[in-house]
This record gives C-alpha cells, sequence and structure tokens, in this order.
C-alpha cells in the first residue's frame, strides 16, 4: 500500500534535491534519468536516500524537475526535462512506462542512490554510466551511452548498453528464466558464483569469449559464439557484445 511508504522529499538549492523514504524489503527503488549518470551504494540505514545535483553550461536546470511516484510499495524517480515541440508532454510512470524526449537541453541529472539490503535497486539512464556497488539486493540496470559497473550480493536481472562495458559481480546465481546482458560497442565482465548452474550463450562479432567455468559445449567450439551448460544448468544466461570480449569469472 501506498500509504505504507515514508516519502520526504526536499530541495536545498535550485540545482538539489533530496529524497528519502522507508521502502519495505521485496521492493524497489527506480531510477529514470536522461542526461546523467546514476550511481548506487550501500545505505547506513532502513531508509532509501537520493539525491540529485543539476548543472548546465546553457539550459536552466529549473526547467528540469525531479518527480517522485509511488506504486504498491516501490517508488520511481525520474528527471522530468521539458517537452519537445509537438510531442507529448513527458511524464515519470514506473516500467516501461512514462515519456522522457529531450531535445536540446545541456541539463545534467547525477543521481546518488543509497538501497537499504532487500531493496531492489533499478537505474536507468540515456548518457551517463551506471554503477551500483557493494549492494545487498538484486540490481537492474540500463543505459545507451555509458558504462556499467555492479556488485551485489543479490543477484542481476538485466544489465544492458550500447556505447560502453559492462563489469559486474553477483552473490547469488538463482535467477529465474533468463538473464540477459549485452552491449553493442563494449566489453562484458560478469564474475559468478562457484556453484552456478545454468544454460550459456555467449555471442560477439569482434572479441574473444573466456569462461573459468568448466562447460559441457552444444554444438562446434567457435571463438566467438559458445552454446553450453554449466554445472547441472537449467536457467538460461545469455551475454551479447558486438565490439567487445566477453568474460566469464568464477568468484
Amino acid at each position: 500500500m501506498i500509504a505504507a511508504l515514508l516519502l520526504v522529499a526536499s530541495t536545498s538549492s535550485a540545482q538539489d534535491f533530496k529524497w528519502h523514504g522507508s521502502i519495505p524489503q521485496g521492493s524497489s527503488i527506480e531510477i529514470k534519468g536522461v542526461n546523467g549518470d546514476v550511481r548506487a551504494e550501500p545505505s547506513g540505514s532502513n531508509e532509501v536516500e537520493v539525491i540529485a545535483e543539476k548543472h548546465a553550461r546553457r539550459d536552466n536546470p529549473d526547467d528540469v524537475r525531479i518527480e517522485v511516484v509511488p506504486h504498491g510499495t516501490s517508488v520511481t524517480i525520474c528527471a522530468v526535462y521539458p517537452s519537445r515541440e509537438r510531442s507529448g508532454p513527458n511524464e515519470c510512470a514506473p516500467g516501461s512506462g512514462g515519456r522522457m524526449n529531450v531535445q536540446n537541453n545541456d541539463v545534467t541529472v547525477r543521481f546518488t542512490v543509497r538501497v537499504p539490503a532487500g531493496v531492489t535497486f533499478i537505474g536507468r539512464t540515456v548518457n551517463g554510466e551506471v554503477e551500483a556497488t557493494r549492494l545487498n539486493g538484486d540490481v537492474d540496470v540500463k543505459t545507451v551511452n555509458g558504462s556499467i559497473n555492479f556488485s551485489t550480493t543479490g543477484t542481476v536481472r538485466a544489465a544492458s548498453t550500447v556505447n560502453g562495458s559492462i563489469r559486474g559481480s553477483i552473490g547469488r546465481a538463482d535467477w529465474s528464466d533468463t538473464l540477459a546482458m549485452d552491449s553493442v560497442n563494449g566489453s562484458i565482465t560478469l564474475t559468478l558464483p562457484a556453484s552456478l548452474s545454468t544454460d550459456f550463450k555467449a555471442t560477439t562479432v569482434n572479441g574473444d569469449i573466456t569462461s573459468d567455468f568448466p562447460m559441457t559445449v552444444t554444438g562446434r567450439i567457435n571463438r566467438r559464439r559458445v552454446e553450453g551448460t554449466i554445472g547441472g544448468g537449467g536457467r538460461m544466461l545469455t551475454l551479447e557484445s558486438v565490439n567487445g570480449g566477453i568474460t566469464l569469472r568464477r568468484e
């Protein structure tokens, strides 16, 4: 229930936004940016804390508002830019909902998020890096122009970028269905527990594929395409890159 959330927001200046709230374990904090990095770190309390710092050289930072949207026991926070001419209004909504179109606006919003144990972190931006390190919950991260770096005692639901590398480490390998990670212009390095059991598929065009795990390979061995089974299998791990190597490391 939304009523179960304690939500407090304040603005310390025209450029900065601060928010903190009590989000129960098993729920999520989702950040949606456009221009700027998104960084997550462990919380020193049972509350989620979010700081958004706005900067610009030409445009007015006040034109970009930070919006908080509770849904169920989870919360989505967005940097909402002025809407483009002759298009629908930008709006903040969880998941694939909302609208985040930006045109000729140089305001950057850098998010810093402190995440309690057991709360899922979802980080989204377009032009910026996503970093989520030393967390104790699940992670779901995506950008377009920027690298991704994550480490957690939980697991990762997905990681995706176009122009940047992905480097991650997870403590649990009990995801359900398929875990997919992909980059177009960048390498992928993933560290997993030694007890890993998964069906595995990796493809790259310009790069090599290496793995620390013993694997039963399906089909022909190819340095740029590997399909096989690690341990007892039972779930799927898919890693894809176009211009970059793929490395699977054992913890």
